[in-house]
């Protein structure tokens, strides 16, 4: 059976309407891949905000995408590591990749390897591959002794990665 977007979309809708947050971040992710429905960024941020604002941590770490790759919003590094924390906070593999690469970058959040590894660590426990291979490039590169972080920091003072979106 082929997939029907177009159908897919319609259903999200009427959950989204009534304010089911999972469907909310799946038809915010739709609209930024431009599955069943036009490509809109702006329409996907609406959607993505509403479904972050009720803790829901895929449309949190997508709104961290957004705002870190610029799209359809000015690129806020910061605002970026905020929605990202968030939902690595809550486990959520690709958030802490994508926390995990700020950090390594320093990108939003002081540059840190030590906070980088400690969230590329807590990524690969819930089986993320970027996050493994980060671990292993900082190991090579002579930038991890290979143990774990005792802490992580989140209180960083603030000051590019590539948008992971992900359902």
């Amino acid at each position: 059976m082929p997939k029907d977007y177009k159908a897919a979309t319609q259903w999200f809708h009427k959950a989204a309407e009534q304010g089911y947050a999972p469907a909310q971040g799946l038809l915010g992710f739709m609209y930024t891949t431009g599955q069943g429905v036009p490509k809109d960024y702006t329409v996907a941020i609406e959607w993505f905000q509403k479904a972050a604002q009720q803790g829901d941590a895929p449309a949190q770490n997508n709104l961290g995408a957004v705002y870190d790759g610029g799209l359809g919003v000015p690129k806020d590094y910061k605002l970026a590591t905020q929605w990202f924390r968030k939902a690595a906070e809550q486990g959520y593999a690709s958030a802490q990749y994508n926390l995990g690469i700020m950090y390594e970058t320093g990108r939003g959040v002081s540059k840190s390897d030590a906070t980088a590894v400690y969230w590329y660590l807590e990524a690969s426990t819930h089986g993320d591959e970027g996050a493994k291979k980060r671990l292993e490039a900082l190991r090579l590169s002579k930038r991890w002794d290979g143990k774990k972080p005792l802490t992580k920091q989140v209180d960083l003072p603030l000051n590019a990665c590539t948008p992971c979106f992900q359902r």
